[in-house]
């Protein structure tokens, strides 16, 4: 156990006189004085607790320990200068991996188009994107695994910083000829009336509309669940069922002329996406690049 610390000058000196051979010429090259140099090194000895060399009027010669304390220190002063060199080469420009996690309707609706705005600004940086569901979304980013979350709004736990990402409200998408297509809007009882197809069970979605229909004394029973909004609208093309999804979705999915594209008639409906990060200061700089961008293009 070190009793003492061991700074990475002292290994170069250290380095630097095995190499020499010699305190004096060592001192000469690291243009430093012998004396003080010669102190560097026996403070370093005592540190370890071992002699690292034998000293002679000849000059210096390593002992076990020192040839053991040679090699390692060889390898730090390399990596030391490489840390160097990365950071004198940083200047301005923005780099790094930046881990995404979004959950469905933001990586269909509203993630391609804004990341390639970001990923022209910034061709330096990696943005790693992860599809989940925003449970787990929020969960990534309390745990260190995301750098950057998006979904859907609610209550940021404690370590999360949250920000207004975009409005992706609920629709209800049925074939042109349903009932339901002759009206402006639809209320959720009236889409609970007809056969329905589900989105990924035990999903954020999913959730929402079981306690809604609960609340309204109703059972939200999709005849079919499926796993993607894509196979959500392929079975409301088929003549299925309809479906609430978010208007992303539905722009995605559902904007051929046989499909029907009705706001849902609730005041939950008003749906919201947020950005979520772990609390840092500050972020790094890939990092709030990509949260300001976003926040920027948010509407």
């Amino acid at each position: 156990m070190l009793t003492r610390r061991v700074d990475p000058y002292s290994i170069r000196l250290f380095v630097a006189a095995a190499q020499a051979g010699s305190i004096v010429r060592a001192a000469a090259q690291e243009h430093i004085a012998a004396s003080a140099l010669s102190r560097r090194l026996a403070d370093l000895e005592h540190a370890l607790g071992r002699p690292l060399l034998v000293r002679s009027t000849r000059g210096v010669a390593l002992t076990d320990a020192g040839r053991v304390v040679l090699a390692r220190g060889l390898q730090i002063d390399e990596d030391l200068q490489a840390l160097v060199r990365e950071v004198q080469s940083e200047g301005d420009e923005v780099r790094g991996t930046v881990r995404l996690y979004a959950n469905m309707s933001s990586v269909i609706g509203f993630l391609p188009e804004r990341l390639k705005r970001f990923m022209a600004a910034y061709p330096q940086v990696r943005v790693a994107l992860h599809e989940m569901d925003t449970g787990d979304v929020l969960r990534a980013c309390l745990d260190d695994r995301a750098d950057v979350g998006v979904g859907v709004q609610m209550d940021a736990p404690a370590g999360l910083d949250a920000w207004h990402f975009a409005q992706d409200p609920l629709y209800v998408v049925v074939p042109a000829a349903h009932p339901l297509a002759a009206q402006a809007t639809v209320d959720f009882g009236q889409a609970l009336d007809h056969a329905l197809i589900g989105i990924h069970q035990g999903g954020a979605l999913d959730r929402v509309l079981h306690a809604r229909a609960l609340e309204l004394g109703l059972a939200f029973t999709p005849t079919v669940s499926v796993s993607s909004f894509d196979a959500v609208c392929r079975m409301v093309e088929a003549g299925l069922g309809v479906a609430v999804v978010p208007h992303s979705a539905a722009a995605a999915y559902a904007g051929a002329a046989h499909f029907a594209r009705r706001p849902l008639a609730a005041g939950w409906a008003a749906r919201s996406l947020h950005l979520y990060a772990l609390h840092r200061s500050p972020q790094p700089r890939a990092t709030q690049a990509l949260i300001d961008s976003l926040k920027g293009a948010s509407g």
